[in-house]
């Protein structure tokens, strides 16, 4: 056989391309955490989206597992995320409700235990807890790129923190993106960031797993996309029929029903597109077999307004209301898990499980002790990815919002709690509890509290002795009696809690 140059050099690139894909066989599987911005419950193609399209995030349902009763411990960003890297109700710290730093220097937090177990560990995009002493670095990260005190870019597109209204000065900075090409928009640059990221980790050190926290901006607010996908689901928006009202009113507000926002749909195909780049990433590098990979959603969508007359994103009917509320809408939310050769293909669970239990689950998942004195709320759901019955049948799941934003979205000052098949909440503030059957009754649109009075009782006493364990209070009242003014930026604005 002859071989000249060309053929041989073709030869020698493929056979580098074959054992780039070869996998490396480690001891700890990898962990790939694809954190989503307020995406609601239907806001995706197996959900039953006719508009938002999500074909990666489709096909990660294909092949892991589907939960459909997964909650997260706060319907807003900043607690949300706080339970989840904390292991922790976020009403056990006073979040939200204190002026004080909202994650503690020092913490046993999600990434300490991987980073003490040699993995390597990275974060990028929002992290929204910071403090002086807690930023991604400080917390277990080994790498942060993009995580900072931010809550929401001033802009997606490059520059991110820039204020547009002319005045001198930056919003809270995005930390690791000073640097960047005119009109580069955020959500391919996080992903480019941690594609360069997983390419290097697998060069230099192939053997070593990692734990990737990659905690997209999107799909927050403000609502700015690629043109040329704008036009896409403009385009087809013209081709949708909707039945029934836009709005309907809603408590002290109005809750849009109805997915129609082009803007909003073009941002959920960038995010979707992030998630096929990095799986694509991950099987050149013969790593995807290696590599867990969970996708959540901080909160609900952006589905519900209070008295003023904001943009809203999208509707997660059936789920009642949306971002704010602890109705199903505000904290139920997609979720998908594929665990290689653990989880099998196609299935579906309705295992209840809370934005706490991620801590100890991905420790459980790479074998790792748990931290019951770190995660002091959170169980974990390994059993379910196994198929497995459930060592806690009886637990309980609570929830505090005592920061009601009745203007913005729409929300009162609420607790609640779930406990089998029944949800009760409490509007401690007006006095009333609404009692509901979220098995049979996922709408939440029939009230049991008169029917079922002792059911309503018992499960009100359970939700008492909770915030009374936590003192869920004590922090909120220490508030009220703070100097106007304290905890306040510059502007005025509240800091805690998008």
């Amino acid at each position: 056989m002859n071989l000249n140059l060309k053929s041989l050099s073709c030869l020698g690139l493929g056979l580098l391309g074959a054992m780039g894909a070869m996998a490396v066989k480690k001891e700890k599987p990898n962990i790939l955490y694809f954190l989503i911005d307020d995406m609601g419950w239907t806001d995706t193609g197996y959900q039953g989206s006719k508009f938002y399209e999500t074909p990666n995030i489709d096909k990660l349902a294909q092949e892991g597992v589907k939960f459909t009763n997964a909650y997260v411990s706060h319907p807003r960003c900043l607690p949300s995320r706080y339970s989840i890297i904390t292991g922790k109700y976020p009403a056990r710290d006073w979040v939200p409700g204190s002026n004080e730093k909202q994650l503690k220097g020092g913490e046993t937090t999600l990434a300490v235990p991987f980073k003490e177990a040699g993995y390597s560990t990275y974060f990028t995009g929002k992290w929204h807890l910071a403090s002086n002493e807690s930023l991604p670095e400080d917390q277990g990260f080994e790498i942060n790129i993009g995580g900072g005190h931010a809550g929401a870019p001033t802009s997606y597109f490059y520059p991110y923190n820039v204020r547009k209204s002319g005045k001198p000065g930056k919003e809270r900075p995005i930390h690791g993106l000073d640097d960047g090409v005119e009109g580069e928009y955020l959500t391919d640059r996080l992903t480019d960031e941690t594609i360069q990221y997983l390419k290097k980790q697998h060069e230099e050190t192939p053997d070593k797993p990692f734990l990737a926290y990659v905690s997209h901006y999107a799909v927050h607010t403000p609502f700015q996309a690629k043109e040329e996908y704008v036009k896409k689901f403009r385009k087809k928006l013209k081709t949708m029929h909707y039945d029934g009202p836009e709005y309907i009113s809603e408590g002290t507000g109005q809750r849009k029903m109805r997915q129609d926002n082009a803007v909003y749909a073009a941002m959920i195909y960038s995010m979707d597109e992030s998630l096929g780049r990095l799986v694509k990433t991950l099987k050149e590098l013969g790593e995807y077999d290696n590599t867990i990979i969970i996708l959540f959603s901080d909160n609900g969508g952006l589905s519900n307004r209070g008295t003023n007359q904001r943009q809203l994103a999208t509707t997660n009917t059936p789920l009642k209301a949306g971002k704010g509320h602890l109705y199903e809408g505000g904290i139920r939310e997609p979720m998908l898990v594929r665990w290689p050769g653990v989880t099998k293909a196609g299935t579906e669970t309705d295992a209840v499980i809370i934005g706490s239990d991620f801590f100890p689950t991905m420790l459980d998942m790479a074998g790792l002790p748990l931290h019951p004195e770190a995660h002091l709320d959170g169980e974990s759901f390994v059993w379910a990815l196994k198929n497995k019955a459930n060592p806690n049948p009886d637990r309980a799941f609570f929830w505090h919002s005592p920061t009601g934003r009745p203007h913005s979205t729409g929300d009162s000052n609420c607790s609640a709690v779930r406990q089998g098949d029944y949800k009760l909440m409490e509007f401690f503030d007006q006095g009333r509890v609404e009692l509901y059957n979220v098995k049979e009754d996922i709408s939440e649109a029939n009230n049991l509290s008169e029917e079922m009075p002792k059911k309503t009782a018992e499960m009100l006493e359970t939700l008492h002795n909770w915030k009374k364990e936590i003192d869920a209070f004590k922090k909120v009242k220490k508030d009220k009696s703070k100097k106007k003014g304290k905890g306040k930026g510059k502007k005025g604005k509240k800091v805690h809690c998008h």
